[in-house]
């Protein structure tokens, strides 16, 4: 579906009372393009409807006329910058920011981003690979050993 389409879809539901329904639909499309303003800023608005100033602040925290009791709300329940930057779900460099304002306030996040993380986030990524690679050989092992004790349960 397209974006304009699905954007006709979110102002039927809207206008039909099914705000979580739109809520939904403009996730994903932030999701799917989280570099646009005008999609952040809708569902900010929906997060208006339903007097959530945290999330309302989170989805406005990139543009300058932003309120500044959301951007409190938002900051109290993302304390950190990591957590912060993970809530935005941005994707990218800054340079890929529409205004100078996001710019900034995405590099500001990214200079308040302990060092170790990354180092801390690569150690993480590297269990990850390891305990999934030790699942993947049991999982294998297993299989062998299964089909190993059919083929001799065949001769017997």
């Amino acid at each position: 579906m397209s974006l304009r389409d699905t954007l006709a879809r979110v102002d039927e539901d809207l206008a039909a009372g099914r705000v979580p329904v739109a809520r939904q639909r403009l996730r994903g499309l932030v999701s799917s393009f989280p570099h646009d303003p005008a999609l952040r800023r809708r569902l900010a608005e929906v997060y208006r409807l339903y007097g959530e100033p945290a999330e309302a602040g989170r989805w406005m925290y990139l543009e300058e006329d932003r309120d500044t009791a959301e951007t409190a709300a938002f900051e109290a329940r993302y304390r950190t910058a990591p957590r912060r930057l993970a809530a935005l779900g941005w994707h990218g460099p800054e340079s890929l920011a529409p205004t100078d304002f996001a710019r900034e306030q995405l590099a500001a996040l990214r200079a308040d981003l302990p060092e170790a993380a990354d180092e801390a986030e690569g150690e993480r990524g590297s269990a990850k690979s390891c305990l999934a690679t030790a699942g993947c050989l049991v999982v294998a092992v297993t299989f062998l050993v299964i089909w190993v004790n059919g083929f001799l349960a065949f001769f017997d």
